[in-house]
């Protein structure tokens, strides 16, 4: 019966020794083995894997591709156009036992710290080898090449594999933007300036050629209009003259007639005549004739 306590505890203890001698490496990460911080174990395949207890310790990094944004920096390409880059990178733990060699107990923080040095340097020096045309074309995806290419050789020890590099942005920098941004101003008001002078040019244009057709139109009318008149009053007279032809008693009468109208209309004229004047014939006349 005494040693019933004692086997319980063996049998605990060995399944807890036995439980700690295992761990499971996730799909998505690699993990390293260490005995007295010495690597004697790099487990690379998800699964189950075996570790000697209270000896030894797991330690996991992430096998997936990682993403650094690099920290803006400001380069001088061979124009000396000043210029404010933003760039990320891509990369992935290559080898386990140089990273750990490399980084120590700082695992990702510190090799991204270390990378983001390289990134800058590299980017610094491919930049700096090109005009600014050149890194604002579309051109510059070669560049961003040759950074990759000269980061992956420095990447190396530590362990790290840098798979892409990209500009996020490429900009003047903030007193220059707003050198830049007054000189587009300028030029574009300049711009605007020929252009409503150039409007103003065409406007005189086509207000004297209105001006003009205004004038001959007005003009052919008004030869039109003499043409017509001259050829009514042509008819008119005419007319006249055969009346006062065929009656000239009574061409005499409606004449004497419209001078009565126009002479004796309202107003504050006054006409003064004779008595016997001719203009009163047909007035003093009984029976409408011209008195004799």
């Amino acid at each position: 019966m005494r040693k019933s306590p004692i086997i319980l505890i063996v049998i605990i203890a060995l399944v807890l020794l036995g439980l700690s001698s295992i761990f499971i490496v996730d799909e998505r990460e690699r993990a390293l083995v260490l005995r007295f911080g010495r690597v004697v174990n790099i487990e690379e395949e998800p699964g189950l894997a075996f570790k000697m207890p209270v000896f030894d310790e797991v330690v996991r990094y992430d096998d997936r591709i990682l993403s650094i944004d690099v920290q803006p920096l400001e380069v001088t390409p061979l124009d000396d156009r000043r210029l404010v880059v933003d760039a990320f990178a891509r990369y992935r733990i290559a080898d386990l036992n140089q990273f750990r060699q490399a980084v120590g107990v700082g695992g990702i923080p510190v090799a991204e710290d270390r990378l983001d040095r390289i990134l800058r340097a590299e980017t610094r020096e491919v930049l700096g080898s090109v005009s600014s045309r050149d890194i604002l074309s579309s051109d510059r995806a070669a560049l961003m090449l040759r950074i990759r290419n000269s980061a992956i050789a420095e990447a190396q020890a530590l362990g790290v594999n840098v798979i892409d590099v990209r500009l996020k942005a490429t900009d003047l920098p903030q007193a220059n933007l707003e050198a830049t941004f007054d000189r587009m101003k300028a030029e574009r008001e300049r711009e605007a300036t020929d252009e409503r002078a150039r409007g103003n040019e065409a406007a005189q244009r086509v207000r004297a050629q209105a001006d003009r057709t205004v004038v001959e139109l007005v003009s052919d009318a008004n030869r039109e209009a003499e043409i017509i008149r001259g050829e009514a009053d042509a008819e008119r007279n005419a007319i006249f003259a055969e009346a006062y032809g065929a009656d000239q008693e009574f061409f005499e009468f409606y004449r004497s007639l419209s001078a009565y109208e126009n002479a004796l209309q309202g107003g504050n004229s006054s006409l003064i005549l004779s008595p016997d004047s001719e203009f009163f014939n047909y007035l003093k006349s009984p029976t409408g004739k011209a008195s004799q």
